[in-house]
């Protein structure tokens, strides 16, 4: 490092004398020009250095919970070549007893089951999988340890980039031990594979398509959504960083010291049910009791999204969760809190939401005609009876805290995809138009639009396997 500044010193240093030099033929005003030109190039190269430095330090450092004897897995960029390919070697961990382990999975890993459920009679034909093809965003082949993707149609920003990264760290997590499957993945808000769409005869040749989200109406397979990686577009840092913060932030104004009101800040604009809670917003004629503000995406991101940190939105007492165009990623952050969750409730639901309980983890509010008037009445309840207000808060956090660590949402990970290859009746094989794909073809990138999605990568990287197994699924509801 001592010896690339030098020569940056350097360079500037003879490009100053030069100047100095030629300043009575080129003019004092454009020898200064010239200086302060070398000295802006000179800077932006100790940045660049500087950034490569502090990515290679953080891929490089060991990880600070290794077991003795473990390995790290590096990330390496320096040896790639222009068209990124993958490391060739590839080293498997043994686990010395193939025996169930000791700790019992989230409740949660249980609705799996019901998830796959559409398919236990039947089994997966290689046709079914094919026919979810229309849907997706992209099929996932792995094999032998290896993942490979296919791209049909571009997801919304960064959605499919960061689930495929989430599934790679998966395989380095647990390498050797993912089963080989071959699936289709949908990126969007919508729920696809409609039950009205597979009754009868075509009950037999249901879709299987992954998603983020569904409902009792769709069959649509469960998956962890893209932000538990990070979503770089808005600043929300992967998840095991951001509910660190969440941690800290419920720490600055205890509970009763907070605003007695219900908050929101999102974004009105992507559903009806949005524009209809924004009528609850105190005004010159009513006092709902809540707080609501537009989230401006546009605005933050010029700002450095200094005005939409999660951590700081831990102020008031009560905090509400609507759906946007269906669900949303916010519940999560919402739950964490330490606010009591005045949960609208929801029609869709992700893959650990099933698992919450009303009045114990959220305060249900239907969505009616008098929804301001059911948020007052909410709001009121709970600024009389604070301890029990305070209560249901810190269970949701605590829900959230403890069964959504990311341990927990690898494990899920590995059983869904697990459950999933047993039922497939094909053997998966790599598709002509797949590529494979590692966390170097997608963290090695470069560019300057690149290097926000590459810090969320390096941070939310997977460096050690782990050499425990899984934990415990429960057996089916």
């Amino acid at each position: 490092m001592g010896t690339y500044f030098h020569s940056i010193f350097l360079f500037w240093l003879r490009g100053a004398r030069l100047c100095g030099h030629f300043s009575v033929s080129i003019g004092k005003r454009w020898a200064t020009i010239t200086i302060f030109i070398l000295s802006f190039v000179s800077i932006s190269l100790c940045w660049i250095w500087i950034q490569k430095s502090v990515i290679t330090d953080i891929v490089t450092k060991p990880s600070p919970r290794k077991s003795p004897g473990q390995v790290d897995f590096p990330l390496n960029c320096s040896n790639l070549n222009l068209t990124l390919t993958c490391p060739t070697t590839w080293r498997p961990v043994t686990i010395e007893k193939e025996e169930s382990s000791p700790v019992a999975c989230p409740e949660y890993t249980r609705w799996i089951h019901e998830d796959l459920r559409p398919w236990q009679s039947t089994g997966i034909t290689r046709d079914m999988v094919e026919s979810g093809r229309v849907y997706a965003n992209f099929r996932l082949v792995i094999v032998k340890g290896k993942a490979y993707v296919e791209k049909y149609k571009g997801a919304y920003q960064t959605r499919d980039v960061f689930t495929i990264w989430g599934i790679l760290q998966l395989l380095r997590l647990y390498p050797g031990k993912v089963p080989d499957l071959e699936l289709m993945f949908w990126c969007g808000d919508e729920t696809v594979i409609k039950k009205r769409d597979h009754q009868g005869l075509k009950a037999t040749s249901v879709p299987p398509v992954f998603n983020y989200c569904k409902d009792d109406e769709t069959l649509d397979i469960v998956f962890p959504d893209w932000s538990f990686w990070g979503w770089p577009e808005v600043d929300i840092k992967p998840w095991g960083t951001t509910l660190e913060a969440l941690k800290e932030g419920n720490k600055k104004i205890k509970w009763k010291d907070r605003k007695p009101y219900a908050f929101w800040k999102g974004n009105p604009y992507v559903s009806k049910k949005r524009v209809e809670l924004m009528k609850c917003n105190v005004s010159n004629k009513n006092d709902w009791n809540v707080r609501l503000y537009i989230q401006d995406w546009d605005k933050d991101s010029k700002q450095g999204f200094k005005n939409s940190k999660l951590e700081d939105q831990c102020t008031h007492r009560y905090k509400i969760y609507i759906e946007g165009k269906t669900w949303s990623v916010s519940e999560k952050y919402i739950l964490a809190c330490n606010s009591m969750t005045l949960l609208l409730i929801p029609q869709y639901h992700d893959f650990f939401t099933r698992s919450l309980v009303p009045m114990q983890h959220y305060w249900p509010i239907k969505i009616t005609n008098n929804t301001c008037r059911d948020i007052k009445l909410a709001v009121e309840w709970g600024n009389y009876h604070t301890d029990k207000a305070q209560e249901i808060g810190e269970a949701g956090s605590k829900f959230v805290q403890e069964n959504l660590k990311m341990d927990f949402v690898y494990d899920y990970m590995f059983h869904l995809l697990s459950e999933y290859s047993k039922l497939l009746k094909f053997e998966p094989t790599i598709p002509l138009g797949a590529h494979e794909v590692c966390s170097e073809t997608m963290a090695c990138q470069e560019g300057n639009k690149f290097w926000r999605i590459k810090n969320f990568m390096v941070e939310s990287m997977v460096k050690s396997p782990r050499n425990t197994l899984p934990c415990t699924m429960p057996p089916p509801l």
